[in-house]
């Protein structure tokens, strides 16, 4: 995403080097991990939403930067505990970081991300962002408790859209609801941006469950369908149950049942990647888009938001 947003470029230069700043004067390790962390890349989409809709509604570039980076170490954070507590060795196709170091070292080294990230968040001097921002990561934290402790292999729409909402979409419209805020804007434009981002956010996270089934191990760094081999059931599985109530293996799952083997997962797995299953899950994220870029229309029409309007409308054919 950095590469492809000359608008902002100065920016999210700005916002990648205040990141790496926030480990000067720590332990050299921490340096080294935080290092690891950025140079795996990354679409940045995060911060361009932040700073796009804040300089289309004029706040200081400076909280912009600020403000950004705090909402990218969050996110970056969360992505360290997720992959340990899923064993995950490769992201991006680069080693994560609990493939190189203890659960012990890992778990502190995001512990230290959540902590820069607050403080950058403190340094904007909005105390509305910095209440939002701390309700956000409640909000992911309870959803990834949720996940471990809630009956798995059980389709639900309903469930679905909870936990997607905490994992992804809760960040998204914490991104363009504090950019709002940072500009001492009103409810009036704080409430589409935040309606904007929750929509972008939903249709982002079902494109990446999507992307689970249709692209490569090589490409995921993990194996086709990962999440339901973990028992985890997206949006294109609940599609095709939803299409194929009959078939054996829709209703052990809507029965709340575990496939018992590797060949039920692989047979299912197969089934929906050729069913239409992905193509309904993929017209649903942009139904979403669709609602995001109406809230997008109470906002400036400037050039940022234009241009917001470009990058957003081309995410539901993204790759990873």
């Amino acid at each position: 995403m950095t590469a492809q947003t000359p608008l902002i470029q100065e920016e999210l230069y700005e916002i990648e080097s205040l990141m790496r700043a926030q480990a000067s004067g720590q332990h050299p390790d921490l340096a080294s991990a935080l290092d690891l962390l950025l140079s795996a890349g990354g679409k940045r989409i995060r911060p361009t939403i932040t700073v796009l809709i804040g300089r289309a509604l004029g706040a200081p570039q400076q909280k912009l930067i600020t403000l950004g980076a705090a909402i990218e170490l969050l996110h970056t954070a969360t992505l360290v505990h997720d992959d340990l507590i899923d064993g995950a060795l490769l992201r991006r196709g680069t080693p994560t970081l609990n493939s190189k170091w203890s659960p012990a070292a890992t778990v502190l080294t995001g512990d230290f991300l959540f902590a820069c990230a607050a403080k950058l968040a403190a340094d904007t001097g909005s105390l509305a962002a910095m209440s939002m921002f701390s309700r956000t990561l409640q909000t992911i934290v309870n959803g990834e408790i949720s996940q471990l402790f809630t009956n798995r292999c059980l389709p639900n729409r309903e469930e679905y859209f909870k936990r997607i909402y905490a994992k992804t979409a809760s960040l998204f419209e914490t991104c363009a609801a504090t950019a709002a805020m940072v500009a001492n804007c009103g409810d009036q434009m704080i409430n589409p941006a935040a309606a904007f981002g929750y929509q972008v956010g939903v249709a982002f996270q079902i494109i990446d469950d999507i992307l689970d089934f249709t692209e490569a191990p090589e490409t995921l760094g993990k194996p086709t369908g990962s999440d339901l081999r973990q028992g985890i059931v997206t949006l294109p599985v609940i599609a095709f149950i939803e299409n194929n109530p009959n078939h054996p293996l829709s209703q052990k799952l809507s029965a709340g049942e575990c496939f018992d083997s590797q060949n039920e997962v692989e047979s299912f797995i197969n089934r929906i990647k050729t069913s239409d299953a992905i193509e309904k899950a993929r017209d649903e994220a942009r139904a979403h888009l669709v609602e995001g870029l109406k809230k997008l229309s109470y906002l400036p029409q400037t050039e940022e938001i234009l241009y917001l309007t470009e990058i957003v409308g081309k995410m539901v054919d993204r790759k990873v």
